[in-house]
């Protein structure tokens, strides 16, 4: 650490656009307080530092802020960094104050003297960091003010909003390649936590970025544990899986609907569980008040469509449950990715199942886009069943998606790994289901969906059976050997391969060109079994005995835990003081390392990973009288070293990523 002066009281952290990688390095660790870099994070800022454009694939809770904020500090002039979004700026901002950056924003919530405001700190070069949205930046007034300030750099922040194929597309972000025309000696950094390889050439493409040196990080998140468990009852599942394992954690539940959000919400609020919903049906005082409050309290567990979590930098949601299927791989890695930014234990949750399928097949055929758009929606579902009904590593194939190579033997943290799945082989099954169509269509010219399908197999005379006569068909309870659940499971893995289809607004089932082959044997079909009841993690450090522990809690000594939440406690009274969320004031990861490393002055205080001299100015002596009242009081006074075997070392990393929140609401 370097010495005790707080960067705010420095008339700006800047050097010469060829500054050493030392100077940032020093930056690091006075401005964040962490002794190195991770990854290619260094290499990404020498280079921009150095006046580069930068195009950077990361991936959330990887630290890519870093790779704009550093050199913004370093270069001189203000780093202006396009987000595309407004609702959080203020957060973005608050929590570089907090670090001493002299950071500020414009947008449409500011009135004339605000804005006012920043434009004289811009223009006299006061400011660090300024955020803008992309819809400012187009304006001609916007333009001319920085033409007349001193730009470090700028920085494009969720890039892959320029992808038209993209769900998080905003036209604005088209017209950001005049960046490099008007500005042509302002280095660029365009940087996305979700992209494919096409996704990363359109962006370098459209942002008229021919020169950029790319970078691309692993997508691997290793603290996320990824589970997909078949679709029964998906609320009660839900409540189940929260009450087990994640009791009084932070988390996100993402629905398809405003209907499923509303009511999952107040099943949860119901049953114990303090939920709120957010989708863009909510009035906007109700959805800033629940976004609010989501950042500021502890355990608060948010329902909510796709429109909720872009922006939102809360580093310690514990879980991301979807009760029904996304879009998308890109998509769900986007979602799931808001957990566990802190770098410790969360969960990655969902529940899955034949109508997930069966709606989104009905919902690609009925859109508006053209064949073009369908098929490519068509891939990107593809895509999404093939993760869901895969037999091997779950994170293996997210990071084949994405190009990268994974581990050989697994992960060892996916539900796949943890209890692998059997599987059979399908093919008498899926001639039976197949078979059951054909007769349908060629003998009654009739078509139906899954539920008269799996009737018929099992031989129930149901009323719609004996209505059509169905009992009278040739294969009427020819497959009494599977259940009901079973052959739903067979059905959607079908539908999954391509051996069936969906058609038309009732969802009927249809044959496919693949499918001829199966019915003349000519190809086997190897299914997955439907667990008996849903699988729960084994060994997960979220997982407690007890069901109540939070996983940040579970690594630690018991002996410790009494601290941590005394830390816990002083730092959410300082948020309220303040107005802020609490992990503005410290993650709770680096309340875990001061618990561990125990500090009995400012000085060991600042020893500690997240603490830069500016909080330790701040917050020092208030951190120490915590854990001096503990010791004195022989609540937690035991050293590390006789509370167990902690791990000082343990790779923390501040993350001050935003996913984006556009301003526009979206369902």
């Amino acid at each position: 650490m370097g010495g005790m002066g707080g960067i705010s009281e420095m008339p700006g952290i800047t050097g010469t656009p060829d500054a050493s990688d030392s100077e940032a390095l020093a930056t690091l660790q006075r401005v964040f307080g962490y002794d190195a870099f991770r990854g290619e994070q260094e290499e990404i800022i020498e280079h921009v530092v150095a006046g580069g454009d930068a195009v950077v694939l990361m991936p959330t809770g990887g630290g890519k802020s870093l790779c704009y904020q550093i050199p913004s500090l370093v270069r001189p002039g203000t780093g202006i960094v396009v987000s595309p979004l407004i609702a959080l700026m203020q957060d973005q901002v608050n929590a570089l104050r907090a670090l001493g950056v002299r950071a500020g924003f414009m947008n449409s919530t500011q009135d004339f003297d605000e804005r006012r405001v920043v434009e004289a700190e811009f223009l006299a070069g006061e400011l660090d960091l300024l955020y803008l949205a992309p819809e400012r930046l187009r304006l001609d007034a916007t333009q001319d003010l920085l033409s007349r300030g001193k730009i470090a750099v700028f920085a494009i922040d969720e890039a892959h909003c320029v992808s038209q194929w993209g769900h998080d597309f905003r036209p604005d972000y088209l017209t950001l390649s005049v960046l490099g025309e008007r500005w042509p000696d302002v280095p660029r950094i365009a940087l996305t936590a979700t992209a494919t390889r096409a996704t990363h050439n359109e962006i370098t493409q459209r942002l008229n970025m021919p020169t950029a040196r790319h970078f691309e990080a692993s997508f691997d998140r290793p603290n996320i544990q990824y589970r997909i468990v078949p679709k029964a009852d998906p609320k009660k599942q839900l409540l189940a899986f929260l009450r087990e394992e994640h009791a009084g954690d932070a988390g996100i539940v993402y629905c398809l609907s405003r209907k499923s959000v509303e009511a999952t919400a107040e099943f949860l609020s119901r049953n114990g569980i303090e939920a709120v919903p957010y989708h863009a049906g909510l009035d906007g005082g109700t959805r800033a008040a629940h976004q609010s409050r989501f950042l500021r309290e502890d355990g608060l567990v948010v329902v909510a469509t796709i429109a909720f979590g872009m922006g939102i930098d809360k580093p310690d949601v514990r879980f991301v449950a979807h009760l029904d299927l996304p879009k998308s791989v890109e998509g769900y890695y986007q979602e799931t990715g808001r957990a566990g930014r802190d770098g410790l234990a969360s969960t990655a949750w969902m529940a899955y199942g034949l109508n997930d399928v069966i709606q989104q097949r009905k919902m690609i055929q009925s859109s508006e886009g053209d064949e073009a758009f369908r098929r490519r929606a068509a891939a990107h579902l593809d895509s999404m069943l093939a993760l869901c009904e895969t037999a091997q590593c779950r994170r293996g194939q997210l990071l084949n998606y994405f190009g990268q190579e994974p581990e050989p033997t697994g992960c060892g943290n996916c539900d796949t790994c943890l209890t692998p799945p059997e599987t059979w082989d399908g093919t008498v099954a899926a001639q039976k289901v197949l078979s059951t169509v054909v007769r349908l269509q060629r003998e009654r010219g009739q078509k139906f969906g899954a539920v008269q399908i799996v009737d018929i197999l099992l031989g129930k005379r149901t009323g719609k059976v004996i209505q059509f006569d169905h009992d009278q068909l040739s294969v009427f309870g020819i497959g009494e050997e599977l259940s009901e659940g079973e052959w739903r499971g067979v059905v959607r893995q079908l539908l999954a391969q391509g051996l069936l289809a969906v058609e038309g607004d009732y969802g009927t089932l249809v044959l496919t060109e693949a499918s001829g082959a199966v019915l003349r044997r000519e190809r086997e079909v190897p299914l997955r079994k439907e667990p008996k009841k849903p699988v729960s993690a084994k060994g997960s450090s979220s997982s407690s005995g007890r069901g109540k522990a939070k996983a940040v809690v579970a690594e630690l000594p018991e002996a410790l835990v009494p601290a941590f939440e005394a830390l816990r406690a002083w730092r959410a009274e300082q948020a309220r003081e303040q107005g802020v969320p609490a992990y503005v004031i410290f993650h709770d990861a680096t309340l875990r390392e001061i618990v561990t490393v125990w500090p009995t002055s400012v000085t060991q205080l600042g020893s500690v990973g997240g603490v830069g001299e500016k909080k330790l100015v701040t917050y020092g002596e208030g951190v120490i009288e915590v854990l001096a009242g503990l010791a004195d009081g022989g609540a937690a006074a035991k050293t590390p070293d006789q509370a167990g075997d902690a791990d000082p070392g343990a790779d923390h990393w501040p993350e001050m990523d935003a996913e984006p929140a556009p301003e526009d609401d979206w369902i």
